[in-house]
């Protein structure tokens, strides 16, 4: 089935930046959507942004103008590049992918903003 395999994630001062990518195998039917969804410790996954297959983009009101998603369709990996993080942005980072039968996630990448 598909996987996906992340990095980019990491300790970081508030006002820093990271990028986060995402890259999935095993590619079977065509892919609708890639995104990311965090988990703060003690509370629930929550979604981050996502790309639709037309290239659309849709992003969590407190990231919106901070965070950036982009693609690339061949290499089949997704890229959310993070700037001005902030505490509250601290958590684990779960990558997801959808086709038409199911959702698939990644193993998640810890994202730790301190000074």
């Amino acid at each position: 089935q598909v996987q996906l395999v992340e990095s980019g994630g990491g300790l970081v001062q508030p006002g820093g930046s990271l990028t986060l990518s995402c890259a999935a195998s095993r590619v079977i039917y065509p892919i609708r959507a890639m995104g990311y969804y965090r988990q703060a410790l003690g509370k629930q996954r929550d979604f981050v942004a996502r790309i639709e297959i037309n290239g659309n983009t849709l992003y969590e009101d407190s990231v919106k103008g901070r965070f950036t998603i982009s693609r690339d369709r061949a290499r089949k990996t997704v890229y959310l590049q993070m700037n001005n993080l902030k505490p509250d942005d601290t958590a684990v980072y779960y990558c997801y992918t959808t086709d038409h039968l199911r959702t698939y996630w990644g193993n998640g990448t810890l994202v730790t903003v301190s000074a």
